[in-house]
């Protein structure tokens, strides 16, 4: 089962950090059709935060198709976003781990291979290496 976090600093509205969280999970294989997210209620006593954030954010996925409430019984997952590449997962998350040693150890702090990260990815993406 998925354990939220809700990041106070990030700048991003709690309920789209666990719309996004939930859509992670699924990218990367941690939910599958037909688990159980957490009761609002559940949620709300994990992370301390209010009830309608909860809803507002399980409506948004049941929106996307993401998931499926049943009135009385709770919220399920109905589709998946991981992909065939799932089994590449655990050799990358190695190399991604050993990755984040050396800039751990060239000094850097999470803010900063963050950052370093988000830049690169970003570059990539727009076709700047």
């Amino acid at each position: 089962m998925i354990e939220f976090r809700v990041d106070t600093s990030s700048g991003l509205a709690p309920y789209l950090q666990l719309v996004q969280q939930v859509r992670q999970a699924l990218r990367l294989g941690i939910l599958h059709v037909g688990d159980q997210l957490p009761t609002v209620k559940d949620v709300v006593a994990q992370v301390a935060i209010n009830p309608n954030t909860v809803l507002k954010a399980y409506r948004e996925l049941e929106h996307e198709g993401l998931v499926a409430g049943r009135p009385g019984v709770g919220t399920f997952v109905t589709k998946s976003l991981a992909d065939t590449s799932l089994a590449e997962h655990a050799r990358l998350r190695r190399d991604l781990t050993r990755w984040i040693a050396k800039a751990r150890t060239a000094g850097l702090d999470d803010d900063n291979i963050h950052a370093l990260f988000d830049d690169t990815f970003r570059g990539l993406n727009e076709g700047v290496a």
